[in-house]
């Protein structure tokens, strides 16, 4: 497994944790529609969070490729949604749903420094469920 896999491990084991800190059962890890996939997907009583998570290390190198929500484009979103779409059909859950993102900074030796939690990432394109 290289770093770069390795980091990206770490920050989805530090999401999930976080998810489940406040309140949510994660129901699905690294989800698999097709090609498409949802790193975590999380439910409380009232929703359900499909989480894109981005793991970056505080290095120059890193970092040069800007915030970890920039790494979200406009076709990874469509992908995500995609995702989502097939889940909540094959499963028939009724929650309200929204995309996540949830950034993780780690120091060079993977050791975690800050996670930023964007809630409802996906702002109107949320409402195509």
């Amino acid at each position: 497994m290289t770093k770069s896999n390795e980091n990206g491990k770490i920050g989805e084991k530090i999401a999930a944790e976080f998810y489940m800190a406040n309140g949510y059962h994660i129901a699905e890890r690294n989800y698999r529609a097709g090609h498409n996939e949802i790193d975590i997907i999380a439910e409380n009583e009232n929703s359900i969070a499909f989480a894109e998570v981005k793991t970056r290390t505080n290095t120059a190198s890193a970092l040069m490729y800007g915030s970890p929500k920039k790494a979200v484009g406009e076709k990874k979103k469509e992908h995500l949604l995609e995702a989502a779409k097939v889940y909540l059909r094959i499963t028939g859950i009724k929650k309200q749903p929204r995309m996540d993102v949830v950034e993780i900074f780690l120091d060079e030796k993977g050791g975690f420094l800050k996670m930023n939690y964007i809630r409802s990432a996906f702002g109107e394109r949320e409402n195509r469920y």
